[in-house]
């Protein structure tokens, strides 16, 4: 039986940030107010980042279609150092934002970094949001992004045998989902995965959370429990965004819905993940469970743990000096994914 409760509490890093945060948002925004606003603030701070990211690297825009007949935005970046036909590992980028926040030019300064520092083609996608678009939508499309992927590796010179898959949040819980998906159900006219990369993700949907707790030592100990409360995402937080999914009857067992409910036998041969968890988060322990879970099974499994700090930090930037760390967390653990490394059956956490 596991507790995490001593990875909890909060970092003076974050107490020095928290004092100077403005009031929040006015409460009587609609929802397409709301996310209006939020996208706008998240892609003026990327712009900013891309007045020196932007000359790194080489952007090309796509659209892919989608099952339901529509279609979705997608953006890809290429290191300019390297040359266009020169053939380079995939990662396949899956924005955060609670499935209802996010754009295309929201992640350009994320997918820019990534695609200069580990020397990778990044392809964004722009899947389709709450609460205009439910369950299971966001799912089909990353799925239906990465199968148009494997058709047009040709477009942005990918290598299809080295494509990684990635997310924050809630693109990580998609991201996770998918990579289990194509795990269980693999596809012979498709190379499996070169890794996955789980920042903060979401493996459990809050209404089959149960099986989580049968793992901890005690309910009392929980991450939900112990940060309820937490600052950028709450135990309320969470329900608010995930209720907009709609979800009707949700099944515990459901491992598109709840990857990390799969079993320890089903993850075994999954490809190497790498995963950058934080102390202060609802979400705490469905992280750490699932890497314990992935190392004790033999999957190379790279564990970062941010102490003290809330979902979402990031977004603070260089007013928490976490933030580099984080990066490196996501450029360096491609990187690692890809030489294939051996598994370590020790759960290690590096914090």
């Amino acid at each position: 039986m596991c507790d995490f409760s001593h990875y909890g509490g909060i970092s003076e890093e974050w107490l020095a940030v928290e004092t100077n945060l403005p009031p929040p948002a006015d409460q009587e925004l609609s929802l397409s107010e709301l996310k209006k606003l939020t996208n706008r603030e998240r892609e003026e701070q990327s712009s900013r980042a891309m007045k020196y990211l932007a000359q790194r690297v080489n952007i090309q825009n796509h659209i892919i279609p989608t099952r339901d007949g529509s279609f979705i935005e997608a953006r890809s970046y290429r290191p300019v150092n390297i040359p266009n036909e020169t053939p380079l590992p995939v990662y396949i980028h899956l924005q955060g934002g609670g499935f209802m926040f996010g754009s295309l030019n929201g992640e350009d300064a994320i997918c820019s970094r990534v695609a200069s520092n580990s020397q990778v083609a990044v392809l964004n996608i722009n899947y389709r949001h709450t609460p205009e678009f439910i369950y299971p939508t966001p799912w089909h499309d990353a799925e239906d992004a990465l199968n148009w992927a494997h058709k047009n590796m040709a477009t942005f010179a990918g290598d299809p045998h080295r494509v990684i898959l990635g997310g924050i949040s809630a693109g990580a819980w998609v991201a996770a989902s998918l990579t289990l998906q194509k795990h269980l159900e693999a596809d012979p006219k498709t190379p499996p995965l070169a890794g996955q990369v789980l920042m903060i993700p979401c493996l459990a949907y809050p209404d089959c959370y149960e099986p989580q707790l049968k793992k901890m030592k005690h309910p009392s100990v929980s991450s939900y429990k112990q940060n309820e409360q937490a600052p950028m995402l709450s135990v309320s937080d969470l329900r608010f965004f995930s209720d907009l999914l709609q979800i009707k009857n949700p099944d515990v067992k459901d491992l598109k819905l709840n990857p990390g409910n799969v079993s320890p036998e089903q993850v075994v041969g999954m490809p190497p993940t790498v995963l950058g968890i934080v102390g202060l988060d609802p979400l705490r322990d469905e992280a750490l469970l699932y890497a314990k879970m992935l190392t004790e099974a033999g999957v190379p499994t790279d564990v970062n743990l941010f102490v003290g700090l809330p979902h979402g930090f990031r977004w603070y930037d260089d007013q928490i000096p976490a933030s580099r760390r984080w990066d490196r967390v996501v450029e360096e653990g491609i990187v690692w994914a890809l030489t294939k490394p051996v598994p370590n059956n020790e759960f290690h956490i590096k914090t």
